[in-house]
C-alpha cells in the first residue's frame, strides 16, 4: 500500500499488530461480511496468526450479505437463541437509534475470554473517533479488543480491497455504503431499504405490531400499532402526538399518499402472503 504509518506501509503495521499481540489461544476474528471484514480476514491470513472467523447471525441482515458470507468456508455463523423478531415481541418495542439493545444481543455476544480482533476505525463515526487500538470490552472485562486498522481511512481500506483482489460484497455496487442489518435505526434509512428488502420490512412491522399489541404502555403512546410503526420508520426519536392520526388501511405494503410519503398500510392479520416471512436469513 502507498499509505505510510511510521513509515511504513499500513498493511504491514497491521500484520504487525496481529503478530505481536498473538495470544497463545489464537483470536477470534469477528466477521460480518462488511469491507472492513474482508481486509482484517486478509490481513490475518497474511500475518500467519491464528484465529477463528465468527459471524454472528443477527437474522435481519440482507440475503444478499449472508449468502456472500456463507461462501467462505472458514466462517463459523453462530446463531443467537431467539431471533430479532421474537426479542422485539419480548421486551414489548423497537430498537432505536437512542437505545439499540439489539447490538449486545445480537451483534457482540460472542468472543467472551477472548481477544476479538474487529475492523473498527476511527473514521467510521464521531461516536468512534476516540476509539483506541486495544481495549477491553464494557461489558465483559474477559474479552479483549484488538482493532487492528484503527487508524485507516475508507479509502484506504477499498485501495487495499482492490490492490490486493480480495472478494467483497456485491450490495456496495449497488451504492450502499453501509452493509449490518436491514433497516437498522443508526442508519436513518429504514424506508430506503424497506423498499429494497420489503420481506424484511413485512417483518418488522409484524413484529412493531406483536409488541404495540402486548404492551398496555406502547397502547397509550400510539392509538393503532400503525401509528407506533411509522413513528420508527421516520427515526423513532421524534413527538409521539405527532402520530395521533391512524393511517388507513390499504392494500399494498407501502402505498404512495398524496403528500408523498409512504405509510405501510396492509394489516398482516389480513394478509396470508406476509406470514412467516424472513424469521431467520
Amino acid at each position: 500500500m502507498d499509505a505510510l504509518l511510521n513509515g511504513k506501509p499500513l498493511d504491514v503495521v497491521a500484520i504487525e499488530r496481529l503478530r505481536a499481540f498473538e495470544p497463545k489461544d489464537g483470536y477470534w476474528l469477528a466477521f460480518s461480511g462488511g469491507k472492513d471484514s474482508v481486509v482484517i480476514r486478509d490481513l490475518a491470513r497474511r500475518a500467519g496468526v491464528a484465529c477463528e472467523v465468527h459471524y454472528s447471525l443477527t437474522t435481519v441482515d440482507p440475503p444478499e450479505l449472508v449468502r456472500f458470507i456463507k461462501s467462505h468456508a472458514d466462517v463459523a455463523i453462530d446463531r443467537p437463541p431467539r431471533t430479532l423478531w421474537q426479542m422485539i415481541r419480548d421486551k414489548g418495542g423497537m430498537p432505536t437509534a437512542r437505545h439499540r439493545w439489539c447490538c449486545e444481543l445480537l451483534k457482540e455476544r460472542g468472543g467472551s475470554g477472548r481477544t476479538v480482533v474487529t475492523g473498527v476505525r476511527r473514521a467510521e463515526s464521531a461516536g468512534r473517533s476516540k476509539r483506541r487500538m486495544i481495549e477491553v470490552c464494557q461489558r465483559d472485562s474477559t474479552k479483549r479488543y484488538l482493532n487492528v486498522i484503527i487508524d485507516w481511512s475508507t479509502a484506504e481500506v477499498w485501495h487495499y480491497i482492490r490492490e490486493r483482489g480480495v472478494p467483497y460484497c456485491t450490495l456496495y455496487d449497488e451504492g450502499f455504503a453501509r452493509l449490518g442489518c436491514v433497516m437498522c435505526p443508526k442508519a436513518r434509512s429504514q424506508r430506503r431499504e424497506a423498499e429494497r428488502w420489503p420481506k424484511i420490512a413485512a417483518a418488522w412491522r409484524r413484529a412493531c405490531y406483536a409488541a404495540w399489541e402486548s404492551r398496555e404502555s406502547q397502547q397509550a403512546r400510539f392509538p393503532t400499532p400503525e401509528a407506533m410503526w411509522q413513528w420508527w420508520l421516520d427515526g423513532g426519536d421524534g413527538s409521539y402526538a405527532a402520530y395521533a392520526g391512524c393511517f388507513e388501511e390499504r392494500g399494498g405494503l407501502f402505498e404512495e399518499r398524496k403528500d408523498d410519503t409512504f405509510a405501510e398500510t396492509d394489516s398482516p392479520k389480513r394478509t396470508p402472503a406476509l406470514a412467516g416471512v424472513h424469521e431467520e436469513v
